[in-house]
This record gives structure tokens, sequence and C-alpha cells, in this order.
């Protein structure tokens, strides 16, 4: 039974610290494709009187035909809109040490910011409304190596 008073939702806007990274998972040749978005807040500083910027750097993954979107159009410094889960895993690293990260699982990416050159196919404001939950993957099901088995399922959102 589901919790209605939960709700895991990210919303990020920032620019893209570089391209993409794209590979295919070795049994099920599922694309998957992780980067980096840095946000910026300014941070008030009351005994200087002064505000200063901080960044912010947030781990992002995409599946399926959503990460061959993002490996297609995304390139370093574009301003993008995400929207997604917040997810934790972890695995046992080469040295035999545990590791643990926190990444963003994006469900939608809108390109945003400046108008892409003559030379791009996608124009600004793009979205990727046109793909379905199947794009995603199911997190009870092993995904490889490097996403190990997780518990989990689909969040059902009440509104």
């Amino acid at each position: 039974m589901r919790d209605l008073n939960s709700l895991n939702r990210v919303i990020l806007v920032g620019n893209l610290v570089k391209k993409p990274e794209l590979r295919y998972l070795p049994k099920s040749n599922r694309a998957v494709a992780s980067f980096q978005v840095a946000t910026n807040e300014s941070v008030y500083h009351p005994d200087s009187n002064q505000t200063s910027k901080k960044t912010e750097f947030h781990r992002i993954v995409t599946w399926g035909k959503l990460a061959e979107f993002c490996n297609k159009y995304l390139d370093q410094g574009r301003q993008v809109l995400i929207e997604g889960k917040l997810r934790n895993r972890s695995w046992e690293g080469r040295d035999g040490n545990k590791r643990y990260v926190t990444e963003v699982e994006a469900q939608n990416v809108v390109l945003l910011g400046r108008r892409p050159s003559a030379t791009e196919e996608m124009p600004a404001g793009a979205q990727m409304a046109d793909f379905s939950a199947d794009d995603f993957p199911d997190l009870s099901e092993p995904a490889g190596d490097q996403f190990p088995e997780e518990g989990g399922g689909e969040d059902d959102i009440p509104f």
C-alpha cells in the first residue's frame, strides 16, 4: 500500500557542466545517460551586508529514449529544466569498499535558454512530452553492474 502523504519529486533549473555520457547496459542494451547540472543561488551575509553566489552540482541519470535525446541535444553550458525523482544507490567498488551516491532520475528534460544555431535540429523549449513511462526503468529489476538491484516501483501522485 502506498502512502498518500509522501512525494519524491525534484525540479531543477540549471546549466550542464559537460555533455552527457551515454552508454548501453550489457544485458538489456538499454540506454543510460549521466550528466551534471549546476544551480546557482545568492546567499546574503548580514554581518557584511554583502551577497555571494553559491553553486551546487547535481548528478542526473536518464534512461531509454530520454537518455538518447539528452546525448543528442544537450551540450556543455546549456540551460535545462529537469523534473524527476531523488534516488539513492550503493555498490561495492573495485577496492572492496561500499560506495553510495544520490542522483536525480530524470523523467522530463526541457531545453531552456538561448536559441540553437541553424545547424541544430531541435528548437529551444523542446521537451520529451511524447515519451511514456515505459521509457523509464522499473527499479525493481536489476539494471546492470553500475545500477544494482533496488527496491521500489512507480510513485503514484494522487492529483
